[in-house]
């Protein structure tokens, strides 16, 4: 199969490349490498398609439409598997005019190359974030998710709708997946995980949300197996859950993260933005049945193997920096 891979030099993206690369798929990765974060990290997650022949990275701005346009006629591109996106809810309050480019008016871009080359399966990575607050417990897909809380989560449910357009009246084969609080070996150094490991290392203060605030913690292979079934099965259009189905408390997950590297982090309690959902919770039966998904790696085990990334690969270079 061949496979067109945004975000690829990304945090899920790369985990996503490799399970495809080393099972014989032909995959192009492309990505821009902003600076949301450091770049470096991003050249480092794309050394795995050096080490695969049938593997290529492209630096390549989803936002070209002519040069997307080019690669498809070049490539013809069996799925498509569209993780690229502006990242982070807090910063698209900041600057929802990029997010609204990158995320809804570049997607809808490559929806209709995919349209116009043929392409038989989109596979598009939506959030959790859709549901904005949600009365319906556990998180449900037939929720209208009509009130989103900020720009990000608006562009993604916008992207799922298209989606369904492009379903009906053209016949493509579209499943969104909506991702639940992901983190493992890679994290990105704005999210929860990576900051408070952050401060476990070097001392420096993290905030804490007051309140029981509570997420779907799901570790990032459990999520590429997901990501990696649905390139494999066309569903006409879906929207499916991939999450645990197990919320965990932040006051949990920091208590196991702290057990895992024997020390404590620097927690500075601050209230939390009215845009804070207090609580996330897949309904992941629609995932099991349609995709065979089953998460393997309980919540106490992802952390260890995340601190055990991030002893190996981070702590001690964070540790001179703040010296």
């Amino acid at each position: 199969m061949k496979i067109l891979l945004t975000g690829a030099a990304g945090f899920i993206g790369h985990h996503v490349a490799k399970r495809l690369l080393e099972r014989g798929d032909t995959v192009i990765g492309i990505d821009n490498f902003n600076n949301y974060y450091s770049p470096q990290w991003k050249f480092e997650n794309c050394i795995q398609f050096d080490r695969h022949e049938n593997g290529q990275m492209l630096a390549m701005d989803l936002r070209d439409y002519d040069k997307i346009s080019q690669l498809m006629i070049a490539q013809r591109f069996d799925t498509v598997i569209h993780l690229a996106a502006m990242a982070g809810v807090r910063a698209s309050v900041l600057h929802p005019g990029v997010y609204m480019q990158v995320n809804l008016t570049a997607s809808q871009n490559l929806i209709e190359l995919a349209r116009l080359h043929g392409v038989d399966n989109f596979v598009f990575a939506s959030t959790s974030s859709v549901y904005g607050h949600t009365k319906r417990i556990p998180f449900d897909e037939d929720d209208a998710c009509g009130l989103p809380l900020h720009p990000y989560a608006a562009s993604k449910r916008a992207v799922e709708q298209i989606g369904s357009t492009y379903y009906r009246n053209y016949g493509m084969n579209f499943t969104a997946l909506r991702l639940f609080t992901v983190y493992g070996p890679a994290g990105r150094p704005d999210m929860m995980p990576y900051l408070l490991a952050s401060s476990i290392a070097t001392g420096q203060s993290v905030p804490r949300f007051r309140g029981n605030f509570q997420r779907d913690w799901t570790y990032v292979d459990d999520i590429a197996g997901g990501i990696v079934a649905a390139v494999d099965t066309q569903l006409g259009f879906e929207i499916i859950n991939l999450g645990r189905g197990e919320p965990v408390s932040l006051d949990s997950f920091i208590g196991l993260l702290q057990k895992a590297a024997r020390g404590r982090a620097n927690l500075n309690d601050i209230d939390a933005p009215s845009m804070e959902m207090l609580a996330t919770f897949a309904c992941n039966e629609k995932a099991r049945a349609l995709l065979g998904f089953d998460p393997k790696v309980s919540v106490a085990q992802g952390v260890q193997l995340f601190w055990d990334w991030f002893a190996a690969h981070r702590a001690q270079k964070l540790i001179e920096q703040a010296a």
